[in-house]
């Protein structure tokens, strides 16, 4: 099998797509729920049922990416399983806010349990979601995402970014629900997704500054190991011709 391309020749992805989706997913998952519950509310419905509706939007923000994408991948799959999840909760502890409140945390609580078992796998869960949003679902660059798995370098950045997102979604999914113990509804409605959001976007800011950091070193000892190769093959020709 050839070699895939070097890291440097990365496909190139849309920005302005990645930031709609973006947009979008804060839009429906953050500001939608918060306006919705507090308008529904403030209107005399009870917390419960405030709550049940306003957690319609993040659904309707899977349903459209996953409509948007117009295939079932690992992403979608496991987008699907926490969908079903979710819904299932919900139904359980479909007799206050409270347990609404703490369905949230649960599902990202299970999602960072699958991230550490996905590490007993062939790949991590890293590897998967890197994949979505770093090709832009080409067989080009699929191709090349996968290729890079025969690098050490690169499955030992993949292994650990499973790991710290596994863990943070652990501790996250922690506080919030002791939080929810500790605090009003109304005051959670507001704060459960912020924190939420908060800790994805420093996951993101460190995935990020991670990788980069990572590629810079896979480069340099690519460069030194060509070096190396070079200068061992100009010692064999001299060798050779005395």
């Amino acid at each position: 099998m050839s070699a895939p391309p070097p890291q440097g020749t990365r496909p190139a992805r849309s920005g302005g797509a990645a930031a709609l989706g973006w947009i979008l997913t804060i839009g429906l998952n953050v500001v939608a729920p918060i306006i919705t519950y507090n308008q529904l509310h403030d209107h005399g419905w009870r917390e419960f049922d405030a709550l049940l509706i306003s957690s319609a939007w993040p659904v309707l923000d899977s349903a459209i990416h996953l409509a948007w994408r117009r295939k079932v991948d690992e992403f979608a799959i496991v987008t699907l399983v926490f969908l079903v999840i979710t819904a299932v909760v919900s139904l359980i502890g479909a007799h206050s806010a409270r347990a609404l409140l703490i369905k949230d945390s649960g599902v990202t609580g299970l999602f960072g349990l699958l991230c550490l078992v996905t590490l007993l796998a062939p790949r991590p869960l890293m590897f998967y979601f890197g994949r979505k949003f770093a090709t832009d679902g080409t067989p080009e660059s699929t191709a090349w995402w996968n290729g890079l798995w025969q690098y050490e370098g690169f499955r030992r950045t993949m292994i650990v970014m499973t790991t710290v997102w596994g863990l943070a979604y652990l501790v996250e999914a922690g506080v919030r629900i002791a939080l929810t113990y500790a605090l009003d509804t109304d005051t959670m409605v507001v704060l459960s997704p912020v924190m939420l959001y908060a800790v994805l976007g420093l996951l993101g800011v460190w995935t990020a500054l991670y990788g980069k950091r990572s590629r810079a070193e896979g480069e340099r000892r690519a460069a030194e190991t060509a070096a190396a190769e070079t200068a061992a093959a100009a010692q064999h020709a001299g060798t050779a011709q005395a």
